[in-house]
């Protein structure tokens, strides 16, 4: 008798043993339970921890509430500005309602990735080029409402959604770099005209102070020297000082206005020659054209003493008288 409730109490625990390790279950942290009675949903989600299923008639279904991120595969389109484009991008979402993330969509994993590949090719079609290059932050907006949208019905959050890559073809790149180049050659250029203009100002305002000081002038020219001297790979030839310069400068104009004074005045006739000789006398008219030369080099003093002088047959008829 004794042995029989043994056996018997030996078979019921082994029963009951079996029954829990058969019903017993455990929902982590990050997930929910969905309990399936004879394929109906239960209303009940079971929270994380130990639960107790009916074995062969229940059976359990857990979801994941994680954040999950999902790489979108680059898609190849044609921007609005007819330049084709590899787009990539990667989706971040959750699931808040564990019933409709089984219940409503087979796979939402699958749909959320194939609804994010439709939605990228749809903002690639109706962006520019420059939008996607420069204006991600409202391309990633306009993604994430258009994923976000089916999504709500189907238990799942979109939670963020970006752009990782847009690929160019490499005539597109040369392009772009060569516009980039230009674009920085003309601010240089409007940057160096600028600096010319703000120079020419402090220029002429140094100009108007030096000629109001000559000695500035001086000094600055000295500083030059010795600026240029300096570097000692080059050599500075002075032929002669300012000063000797700023001299001649002064004396040139009286000079010049001597000489022309003395070609003003002719100058005075000598003494005609009374008595007969040698030297007074012209033998023959060729004497007379050798004194032309000599007149020539005189100068105006010789074309005054020409002037004055008696002619050759007024010199033979005195001497006849």
């Amino acid at each position: 008798m004794v042995e029989e409730l043994l056996t018997a109490v030996l078979a019921a625990g082994v029963g009951a043993a079996v029954y829990m390790g058969a019903a017993a279950r455990v929902v982590k942290q990050y997930e929910r339970g969905l309990v399936f009675r004879f394929g109906r949903l239960r209303e009940e989600i079971r929270p994380p921890g130990f639960t107790v299923i009916v074995p062969v008639i229940d059976r359990l279904r857990k979801v994941n509430m994680q954040i999950v991120t999902l790489p979108v595969p680059a898609q190849e389109g044609i921007t609005r500005d007819n330049v084709t484009v590899r787009v990539d991008a990667v989706v971040y979402f959750k699931v808040v309602d564990p019933a409709n993330a089984i219940v409503a969509v087979e796979d939402y994993r699958f749909a959320v990735s194939q609804m994010a590949q439709t939605s990228l090719r749809s903002i690639i079609g109706k962006s520019d080029l420059d939008d996607l290059l420069s204006n991600r932050e409202m391309l990633n907006q306009g993604l994430e409402l258009m994923i976000d949208s089916p999504a709500v019905g189907w238990g799942v959050q979109i939670d963020r959604v970006e752009i990782k890559d847009v690929s160019l073809p490499e005539t597109m790149k040369r392009s772009m770099a060569r516009q980039a180049e230009a674009d920085r050659e003309r601010r240089a250029r409007v940057i160096n005209a600028d600096a010319e203009l703000q120079a020419s100002h402090k220029l002429a305002e140094a100009a108007e102070v030096m000629s109001e000081q000559p000695a500035a002038l001086q000094l600055r020219l000295l500083h030059t020297i010795v600026a240029v001297a300096a570097e000692k790979n080059s050599t500075l030839v002075l032929p002669f000082p300012v000063e000797l310069l700023r001299f001649l400068e002064r004396s040139v104009p009286q000079a010049g206005a001597g000489a022309a004074t003395a070609r003003e005045e002719p100058a005075p006739a000598g003494p005609a020659s009374e008595g007969p000789g040698p030297a007074g006398v012209a033998d023959d008219d060729s004497d007379a054209l050798g004194a032309a030369p000599a007149a020539d080099a005189l100068g105006p003093a010789a074309d005054g003493l020409m002037l004055d002088a008696p002619a050759p047959e007024q010199q033979r008829k005195g001497l006849r008288d």
